[in-house]
C-alpha cells in the first residue's frame, strides 16, 4: 500500500512539473498585476496593452513567481509595438529589475535580450533574423529558461542563445511591458507556460 501511494505521489508531482498552462484566460486579469498608468484590458479574448493619457512604462506581471519554463505566447503590434517580456522580474512602481526579451517594430532587435537599469543589452540577433518579424499579423514567441541558460525562437526562428551567471541567480515574475512615448498598441493571446 505505501508502494501504491508513493507512486502515486510520485506521478502528481512529475505531472505539475511538465503540466503546460494557460497565463492568461481571455476574461479577466486573475493573476496578474498591473503597474502604471498605461492600459490593459481585454477585447474580444485578447489581451491588449496601449499607451495611456502619461505616456510612460507601464507592466503587467504575473502574481507567481516562474524559475525555469518554457513560454509561448502570440502577439500583434498595431501602431508603434514596442514591448517586450520580462523573466525573473520585480517590478515597483514602474521600475523593473530583471531581464526583458523584446518585442519590437521591425529593425529593433526582437527576440533580443535587454536588462533593464542593469547592463542594457547582453545580446541581439543578427540583422537577417529581423525577416522573421512579421509587423501587423500575429506572431509566435517561445522563450525557454533554465538556470543560467535562457533561448528564444520567433515564428520558429532561433534568435538567441545566452548563458548568464546573474540571469541564473534572478527570482522573480513574467511580465509584459509597454514602453514609454506614446502611441503603442500591442495584443497578446495564447499564453502558455510549462514549468520545467
Amino acid at each position: 500500500m505505501k508502494k501504491i501511494i508513493l507512486l502515486i505521489i510520485t506521478v502528481s508531482f512529475f505531472q505539475s512539473v511538465g503540466a503546460q498552462e494557460y497565463l492568461f484566460n481571455g476574461k479577466d486579469l486573475e493573476g496578474w498585476t498591473i503597474h502604471g498608468t498605461e492600459l490593459w484590458y481585454i477585447q474580444e479574448g485578447l489581451l491588449i496593452c496601449e499607451s495611456g493619457p502619461d505616456e510612460a512604462y507601464g507592466y503587467l506581471s504575473t502574481k507567481q513567481y516562474y524559475d525555469d519554463f518554457e513560454l509561448t505566447l502570440e502577439f500583434k503590434q498595431e501602431a508603434n509595438g514596442n514591448s517586450g517580456v520580462f523573466i525573473r522580474s520585480t517590478v515597483e512602481g514602474t521600475k523593473v529589475s530583471g531581464w526583458q526579451v523584446e518585442v519590437a517594430p521591425p529593425g529593433s532587435d526582437t527576440g533580443g535580450i535587454y536588462e533593464s537599469y542593469g547592463r542594457g543589452w547582453l545580446i541581439k540577433p543578427s540583422k537577417e533574423k529581423d525577416k522573421a518579424l512579421k509587423m501587423g499579423e500575429w506572431n509566435q514567441m517561445k522563450i525557454r529558461v533554465v538556470g543560467d541558460q535562457i533561448d528564444t525562437w520567433l515564428n520558429g526562428t532561433s534568435m538567441v542563445s545566452l548563458k548568464d551567471e546573474k540571469i541564473g541567480e534572478g527570482k522573480g515574475s513574467i511580465a509584459l511591458q509597454i514602453h514609454d512615448g506614446g502611441g503603442i498598441k500591442v495584443c497578446w493571446r495564447n499564453l502558455k507556460i510549462k514549468t520545467l
